[in-house]
């Protein structure tokens, strides 16, 4: 998957303790994330680690396609909660607000044959949804951190972009586990990911930053 209209060089590196720092808000800061994926996703899991200060909406993951921009996005749509888009469609996870800030480890699945999906945060289940039975997600993507894309590639709003640090971004074409999901929380291999953290292979579009992890994550093992 390429983005064309965006003439910048493609970097492939292993990021592990390291971070992508957005420092400011911005309509036009974002990090393109190239995949290699040849057919339609009936099964995906997401899953990565973000610090913000924001108590405003902002989107973390957005997978778009030229049939529907939000084919597949993690918006947090509040301080307490995030929204998950599939097919255009989306359902609201309720989370407990925090005392003070801190990372959070989430990861996000679904699956086409039943529908539902699962939301993971900090290694906690909450209870499942469902959204878009039988639909299968295009390979013909354009997929970005730190905004979420109102049109294929762009379309971005100020109040939307995210403004923090992303780390451990990775997606596989299946849904994890509960053992598995305490794997990627730990920072540890799983087989076969569209997208890896260690080997990834991303784009970088004006402010946005790799830098060094200041701070231990909870549990990380790097």
């Amino acid at each position: 998957m390429r983005i064309a209209q965006v003439a910048l060089d493609e970097l492939q590196a292993d990021l592990r303790n390291k971070v992508f720092v957005f420092p400011t808000a911005s309509t036009t800061a974002v990090v393109l994330l190239h995949v290699s994926n040849q057919q339609p996703l009936t099964k995906l899991t997401v899953c990565l680690r973000h610090y913000t200060l924001l108590s405003r909406a902002y989107g973390l993951f957005s997978y778009a396609t030229r049939s529907n921009t939000n084919d597949f996005l993690i918006l947090k749509n509040d301080y307490n909660e995030y929204s998950i888009y599939v097919g255009g469609f989306y359902v609201n996870f309720k989370v407990p607000q925090k005392v003070e800030p801190s990372w959070d480890h989430i990861c996000v699945s679904w699956d086409s044959s039943n529908g539902l999906v699962r939301f993971w945060l900090n290694g906690k289940p909450f209870p499942r949804r469902s959204l878009k039975k039988g639909y299968s997600i295009s390979q013909e993507a354009s997929i970005m951190l730190g905004q979420d894309q109102d049109s294929f590639g762009g379309g971005f709003y100020l109040n939307e972009s995210f403004v923090g640090e992303i780390s451990e971004v990775n997606m596989w074409p299946l849904v994890l586990g509960p053992s598995l999901v305490r794997v990627s929380k730990n920072n540890i291999d799983i087989a076969n990911p569209l997208i890896s953290w260690k080997s990834l292979s991303y784009t970088i579009k004006n402010e946005v930053f790799v830098d060094d992890l200041l701070s231990p994550q909870e549990e990380c093992i790097c």
